[in-house]
């Protein structure tokens, strides 16, 4: 670490909502960081905001979220709302004079990205996406695998990304909050085959079947055509819980166990593998050093409200990633394969 980053000072942080991420995952990492206060909490109760603020060692609570938007010693807001919520009040946050690190998925669809890119550029804030994979070491060490040329060329991302939701009250289960599978979980495949790739896809091909009772899309299959090679992933919100990624080049391929929630407390492993034994003992294991990432992605974002550094995922790249998920959805609609479409 430079003496420049030992320098800096702590950014103060305010969370909209007392969401399930936010109290036992975001916060207590957040809490850890080097660079990262978190100063304030709001609700829209005032006992459930302070009920949160004294579980969490938070200083201050607010009974609304306009309140918390007029503390001044909040820098940054982290925005762990339903997805429909995410744009009009990162918009808001904005307005208010805040930086904005909004919950995955940033928005709706690509209008709504659009919408919160032009409050960014009436601001000079910075917004991010909270893709807390982006800052995990076991996806930098992917990246940099494929980088040596170790696994040949990269053709194919495979992933799958499951759970059972049964909760009529839950906003994934309600399709105008943006519930469903590929908002919630198919954008992560789609989000890390672009940053392996480091290219955007040409044209999607998406089915989606939809839950009968909510119209949510239960089950969502995609196949992602890249100039170098494809993606292939599916996604649901009623099969049994798992994840799984693989990456596959010309002369070897990688696995990773969990390549999504990476435990804080667990090390992290990539399997690379390059077919000589079928059975799988040439492969080597590769152990990544135990890490939380929502620590990391806190720190990453308040290193750049100080330094100026890049953001690990811009609003460009999260208008980028939206497209290519609208396209998934006007694909399943089509039968055809459809061309994302980003620009205005």
């Amino acid at each position: 670490m430079s003496n420049d980053e030992q320098a800096i000072e702590p950014v103060g942080w305010g969370v909209l909502g007392v969401a399930r991420i936010a109290m036992n995952k975001v916060i207590p990492a957040m809490q850890r960081g080097r660079w990262t206060r978190v100063v304030a909490i709001a609700s829209r109760s005032a006992d459930r905001a302070r009920e949160a603020a004294d579980r969490m060692g938070v200083p201050r609570s607010y009974g609304s979220y306009e309140e918390l938007l007029e503390d001044p010693e909040v820098e940054v807001v982290y925005n762990p709302l339903p997805n429909h919520l995410h744009v009009p009040w990162s918009i808001k946050a904005l307005e208010a004079g805040k930086h904005v690190l909004c919950e995955k998925p940033i928005a709706r669809n690509v209008v709504e990205v659009r919408e919160l890119q032009r409050a960014r550029d009436r601001s000079s804030l910075l917004v991010g996406e909270a893709f807390m994979v982006r800052t995990h070491p076991q996806w930098l060490e992917v990246q940099r695998i494929i980088a040596s040329g170790r696994i040949g060329d990269l053709r194919l991302v495979n992933g799958h990304f499951s759970y059972f939701l049964d909760d009529p009250a839950d906003y994934r289960s309600r399709p105008e909050q943006g519930g469903g599978a590929l908002l919630d979980i198919g954008c992560y495949p789609i989000h890390l085959s672009r940053f392996l790739f480091g290219q955007e896809p040409t044209r999607v091909l998406g089915m989606v079947e939809r839950d009968p009772e909510n119209r949510t899309d239960s089950l969502t299959a995609a196949m992602l055509e890249f100039p170098g090679g494809h993606c292939a992933f599916t996604s649901g919100t009623r099969m049994a819980r798992y994840q799984r990624m693989e990456i596959i080049g010309t002369r070897a391929r990688i696995v990773l166990e969990i390549p999504f929630s990476a435990p804080p407390d667990w090390p992290a492993r990539l399997v690379i593998d390059d077919g000589s034994d079928l059975t799988g003992r040439g492969a080597e294991v590769i152990e990544i050093p135990t890490v939380d990432q929502y620590t990391v992605q806190g720190d990453r974002f308040s290193r750049s409200v100080r330094t100026g550094a890049p953001l690990p995922v811009p609003l460009e790249d999260a208008l980028l990633n939206m497209a290519v998920i609208d396209a998934v959805f006007r694909s399943a609609e089509t039968g055809r394969w459809e061309p994302p479409r980003a620009a205005d």
